[in-house]
């Protein structure tokens, strides 16, 4: 599914994206973040991380640079003893 996904980012960075005008609100770019996203955590897991990125995408959000995270968000960590 890993590669399914690749693929669909891939080609839209090949055939559709170059025929719109730039938009993306985000650095990098919501495609670019997507195949990251994906490529560190498979397809769930990054596919999960793309969606919630591309949601942020709109004109009340200022965008600005939101890089993959490095390690996956833990909600445990954040919780108090």
């Amino acid at each position: 599914m890993t590669k399914l996904f690749l693929g669909i980012i891939r080609f839209y960075q090949k055939a559709i994206s170059p025929l719109k005008p730039p938009s993306c609100r985000f650095h990098p770019t919501c495609s670019n973040y997507g195949a990251e996203a994906i490529s560190r955590f498979g397809a769930l897991k990054g596919g999960y991380l793309t969606i919630k990125r591309i949601l942020k995408c709109h004109p009340l959000h200022p965008g600005g640079l939101d890089p993959v995270p490095e390690d996956w968000p833990d909600s445990r960590k954040h919780r108090h003893s």
